[in-house]
Formats: C-alpha cells, sequence, structure tokens
C-alpha cells in the first residue's frame, strides 16, 4: 500500500532565477574594459610554443659562420619566444612585464551569472579570473599534475588572511582534466553572488553551482564563504566586475559569453487535490467522473494517493511570480499528465505507461498570481507513482513539490568503474563516437594504462579513436541490468577522427575512402588480426591490408600517447598514405609540432606530413611505406 500523507494548507515557496538571453563579450576592441597599463590587448591568433618556459631565459639559435675550413657558430638568429601573436580582432592577450601588469576589469558588473570563455596558457604561467572581482578560479599551467591543489587550474584560490574568522583556504578542483600549454582550454562556470537583506547584513554566502573545464565537473555547489587572495576590494557586494590577473603570466582569452540571472520567487498556494482509481487510458476516462478523495495540501505531492497503480488524479492552486519574466518549468511524473497555466495548455501527455523525468516548458508571465492545474494518472505496475514540478533557468533548479512526491535518484545504480591496477587492463564494448549513439563504434578495445593515460582502439578501422587522462572507464551502461555493450571514457576524452587511417590513394589529393561498418569486409580490404601482449602486458594490434601486414604498438610516454606504425610492404606498393589527424584547422607550430582542430591537441610527427583539405576539413596526412610514428599531446 502507498503511504498517504495529507497535509495543511500552506505555501510551497522556491527563490529561482530568470536569465537573460547570452550575450557576448565584446573582443573587437578593449572598450568592454576599464583602461589599464599597456599590458592587455586585442590580437587575432597567439601562438605557444609549448617547451619554452616563461621562466627559463630562452637561449638562442646560433646559424654556423664559415671560418676557413670549419663552421663557427656565432651569430645569434633570434631568441624562441614562448608566445608569438598576430593582429585581429577576438582574442584578448595579456603580455606583463615589470612595469605593465594590471589587472583588466570589464565595465560589466554582475551578481549571478553563467559565464563561458576559452583560456590558453604558456608553459608555467599562471592568472586567475575574479567572479565579482573578488573569488578567483585559478588559471594555471598544470599539465599532468595528478593530484590538483586549490592552486591549480580551476582551483578556487585561497585568501591571505591570518585572523580568526577570516581564514579561507579555497578548494582544490575534484580532478585535472588540463590540456597542455599553447591548447585552448574550456571553461563554463555558474556563480550565485552572496545575498544581503535590507540593512546590507550578510545573508547567505557566494556560491560556485558548477565549474567545468574541458567538459569535465570540477566543482560542484561551492561556498566561498569570503573573498579569495587579491580581490579588487576586500569586502563583499551583491554585483561587481569580472576581473582577469594581469601581474603573473601570459594569457589569452577568447569567447567569453555570459548570461545575467536575476533572482524572483515563486510560490504555489491553495493547493487542492481529487483522486480517481480505475483502468484509464486517458484523461477524459476519470476526470467527469465523482473522486474517490478530495482535500487541501500545504504541498504539491502524489503522497495523497491510496493506490500505487491504477490510478488518476488532479491537483490545482495558485501560481504567484515575482517578477516579469519567462519562466522554464518542468513536470516530471510517471505515466501521463497535463499542465495548465493560466489557462495555457504546456503539458498534454497522455500515455498510461509513460515516464518523463524532465518535461520542460516555457511561459511568459508577469508579476502576479495564476491559476495552475496538474493532472496525472498511471496504470503500469511496474512504475513507482512519481510527481515532481520544477522551475529552472540557468544551473539551479528549485522544487515546487513536496520532496517524497518525485524523490531525486529514488533508484540508485551504484556505478560500476574500472580501473587498472599494477598492469594495463583491457576492455572490449561499444563506444559512442563523441557521445553520439548514432556514430557507435562497435569493435573497441578501451586500454587503461597505470600510467593514467588511456585510449579507445577501433578494430574495424585500425585507429585511435580518442584518447584520455585520469581514471579509465564506467562500465554501468555495458555491466547494469541487462546493458547496452558500451562503456563511457571517464575523464575529458578527446576524440580524433572516425575512419580507417591507411589507405592507397591514387595522388595526394585523393580523399580517404569511407569504411563500411555494417557490411562484409571486402577481400584484401583492412582486416583485423587480433592483437597480442607484449612483455608489459599492453596490447600489440596486428591487420592486414592488400597484401600488407600492419602492425600498431600505442603506449604512454611523458602523459602523452605515442603511436608506432609498423607496415610490412614487400611488394614495395607506392601510393600508400597514413591520415595521422583532421579537424577545422591545423597548423605548423614553431617547435615543429603539429596544432589540431584550432589548438585542440598536437601531432608531433618526423618526416614530412602534409596538410590539405578533403571534404570541408583539414587533413594530415603523411606517405609511407615502411614503419613510422607519431606522438598525440593534448
Amino acid at each position: 500500500m502507498y503511504i498517504k500523507r495529507l497535509l495543511l494548507a500552506g505555501v510551497c515557496v522556491g527563490f529561482v532565477f530568470s536569465a537573460t538571453a547570452q550575450q557576448t563579450l565584446n573582443l573587437n576592441d578593449l572598450s568592454a574594459f576599464k583602461p589599464q597599463a599597456g599590458n592587455w590587448q586585442i590580437v587575432g591568433d597567439v601562438v605557444i610554443n609549448p617547451n619554452l618556459d616563461i621562466h627559463e631565459n630562452a637561449r638562442p639559435e646560433l646559424k654556423p659562420v664559415k671560418k676557413g675550413k670549419k663552421n663557427q657558430y656565432v651569430a645569434a638568429i633570434e631568441t624562441p619566444k614562448a608566445v608569438t601573436y598576430s593582429s585581429g580582432t577576438g582574442i584578448l592577450l595579456n603580455l606583463n612585464d615589470d612595469v605593465k601588469k594590471d589587472n583588466l576589469v570589464t565595465l560589466l558588473e554582475h551578481g549571478d551569472i553563467d559565464l563561458e570563455f576559452e583560456v590558453m596558457l604558456p608553459k608555467g604561467s599562471n592568472s586567475g579570473i575574479y567572479l565579482q572581482g573578488r573569488y578567483e578560479v585559478q588559471l594555471l599551467d598544470s599539465w599532468g599534475v595528478q593530484v590538483p591543489k586549490f592552486s591549480d587550474i580551476g582551483g578556487i584560490y585561497r585568501n591571505w588572511e591570518t585572523e580568526q574568522g577570516k581564514i579561507y583556504m579555497g578548494k582544490a578542483p575534484l580532478s585535472n582534466p588540463a590540456k597542455a600549454p599553447g591548447l585552448w582550454q574550456k571553461f563554463k562556470i555558474s556563480f550565485r553572488a552572496p545575498r544581503f537583506d535590507a540593512t546590507g547584513k550578510k545573508i547567505e554566502n557566494a556560491r560556485f553551482v558548477y565549474i567545468d573545464l574541458n567538459g569535465v565537473r570540477i566543482h560542484d555547489n561551492v561556498e566561498v564563504p569570503l573573498p579569495t587572495g587579491g580581490p579588487i576590494e576586500n569586502n563583499e557586494k551583491p554585483t561587481g566586475p569580472l576581473m582577469i590577473q594581469g601581474d603573473h603570466g601570459p594569457v589569452a582569452i577568447r569567447n567569453i559569453t555570459y548570461t545575467i540571472i536575476k533572482p524572483v520567487s515563486v510560490s504555489i498556494s491553495d493547493v487542492a487535490y481529487q483522486t480517481w482509481y480505475g483502468d484509464y487510458k486517458v484523461i477524459s476516462d476519470f476526470v467527469s467522473l465523482p473522486p474517490a478523495t478530495s482535500g487541501k495540501l500545504s504541498e504539491l505531492s502524489c503522497e495523497v494517493l491510496d493506490n500505487e497503480d491504477a490510478y488518476g488524479s488532479r491537483y490545482t492552486g495558485i501560481l504567484t511570480v515575482s517578477d516579469d519574466a519567462d519562466y522554464q518549468f518542468a513536470l516530471a511524473y510517471t505515466g501521463g499528465a497535463r499542465l495548465i497555466i493560466n489557462n495555457q495548455q504546456l503539458v498534454n501527455s497522455q500515455s498510461a505507461d509513460g515516464w518523463w523525468p524532465t518535461n520542460q516548458v516555457s511561459i511568459n508571465l508577469k508579476a502576479g498570481s495564476y491559476p495552475i492545474e496538474i493532472i496525472n494518472y498511471k496504470n503500469a505496475s511496474w512504475m513507482p507513482p512519481r510527481l515532481g514540478f520544477f522551475l529552472q533557468t540557468g544551473a539551479d533548479a528549485k522544487s515546487l513539490h513536496a520532496y517524497n512526491s518525485y524523490p531525486p535518484n529514488d533508484q540508485p545504480v551504484s556505478p560500476i568503474l574500472l580501473n587498472p591496477g599494477s598492469s594495463p587492463r583491457l576492455l572490449r564494448a561499444f563506444l559512442d563516437f563523441k557521445g553520439d549513439y548514432k556514430q557507435r563504434l562497435t569493435h573497441i578495445i578501451g586500454v587503461g594504462d597505470p600510467s593514467g593515460v588511456h585510449y579507445a582502439y577501433d578494430l574495424k578501422a585500425g585507429n585511435i579513436a580518442c584518447v584520455w587522462r585520469g581514471e579509465f572507464v564506467d562500465a554501468t551502461p555495458m555491466w547494469h541490468d541487462r546493458g547496452d555493450g558500451s562503456f563511457k571514457p571517464l575523464g575529458s576524452p578527446l576524440f580524433l577522427f572516425n575512419n580507417q587511417p591507411l589507405a592507397f590513394l591514387a595522388s595526394a589529393n585523393e580523399a580517404f575512402p569511407v569504411i563500411t561498418r555494417e557490411a562484409e569486409v571486402a577481400p584484401g580490404e583492412y582486416r583485423s588480426r587480433g592483437y597480442t601482449m607484449d612483455e608489459s602486458g599492453r596490447p600489440i594490434f596486428k591487420a592486414t591490408y592488400r597484401g600488407l601486414e600492419v602492425e600498431d604498438r600505442i603506449y604512454p610516454k611523458d602523459n602523452a600517447i605515442v603511436h608506432e606504425v609498423a607496415i610490412k610492404n614487400p611488394e614495395n606498393k607506392t601510393g600508400l598514405y597514413y591520415k595521422v589527424a583532421e579537424g577545422k584547422a591545423i597548423s605548423k607550430n614553431p617547435n615543429g609540432y603539429y596544432t589540431i582542430d584550432d589548438k585542440s591537441y598536437y601531432i608531433k610527427i618526423s618526416g614530412a606530413p602534409q596538410i590539405r583539405e578533403s571534404k570541408g576539413v583539414q587533413e594530415l596526412i603523411i606517405p609511407v611505406s615502411g614503419s613510422f610514428s607519431y606522438t598525440i599531446i593534448w
């Protein structure tokens, strides 16, 4: 029997948020910022030599000068630079020195805000972005750090107070998905400002709802009770500017977008209910009948039901909103449901065995009170009665229902996480390329390494599908219940490309053939021959292709992945090419690396690779006949 809980009439109140449209901070010039000493500028492109530490003096390159029969290296060509740039717009660049080292402060002042931007740092560099000019998220070259601290990238920085009650020790990120120096890294930050009462007394601390770095959540609902070190002012206010640190080292930032979030209040009052019991197919089967029970509630709750199944219910009340705004509501339920607010039907899902964890709708409301009606019914014994009503904008969601009416994660599944021990671990599974089920790869072997550098190899194509660092895989989708055969890389996976990289081409301009994954392999085409294990327990993948024998060795080195390809070509066939990488933009870095996909990762390779356009993307290809190797750095 489902427990019945009757409540006294009352009001359910939620403080929620109304968002403006997402806006972009102008980086065509510096007009969006307060004046500064000149260390900040707007540029069109930034190139960073990832091998040069900004704290070390670069050694000048020398050129030979003929002295008799011997060369003497006496004349400097040019001292290598860690950071170079070209003119244009769209990128904010700080190049500070001992004199010019101002922080950069926006004219924009914000309270609650959702902020996104991309950042690039040279080796050894250090900066930070301050929400409201007071709460710093650290920007640091933290590539390869195993156990991050508050001072690593994404950390919420400490302050340097010594008086008891004024000390804040900062907050380390949950993990370190940082990329190598000179690569663009993506931040998403949802920030809620401190709250103050009418007298100016703080009644709620500032809070980071979340911080994501490179697609990985590194902070979740973290309160910051005091300003962090180096604030614009050592106090707290309802609003303040964004501030970017300019006195510690070079930093480049682009694609700054933000959404200003305005706090509003929402309440539901005068909640009443009616219930019916029977095998109902649609809402009209029961709403005109006399109800079995009826009454008043202090909160919206399906716990008024006497049965767990074969029921219908109607809830009415008054919805009051404090501001003129677009409100995003979500109705969550089992079975079927209908939602009407201010005589507008927003949800009409008439299915007795449906399950809708998030049925989101939007409505524009003026400040005031409006009638609300929710109808819910179910005839599916394998699902529990559930009814939830939320208002959400941005990252925060507020429940407008009783807790037990839609308890969060009430059917939890313990995740099945796999990690290598002292030796590599292999897992054969499916993989959704770039998280897309339509690009599911069915012949994947995930290889987890004790070093914490992992990859997924596509046996069907003979290709590295993705690489990542940190923990290995979440096998819950594969092994829980019936499973679907897939795993998910943990951390921040870098997906490379999805196709066979080895092919005979009539010329260096011919496109690589697209393999047909569903069909049987044609005679002589690329065919996996499985793998053997080397002395360290790592796989050596073997294949044949048009009379060639192909062997792939893949292993971690210096926080990166080395890929050695050995090709036995007894007939010395010509016209063989290997695609090393593809992306929307590929260029050669001053240190000889190739930056791929608009500086998402590096390829280090010897020989004479070629950058070319093919089918709307750029490719890095190389002619091959025997063995070669390259390194993936990200």
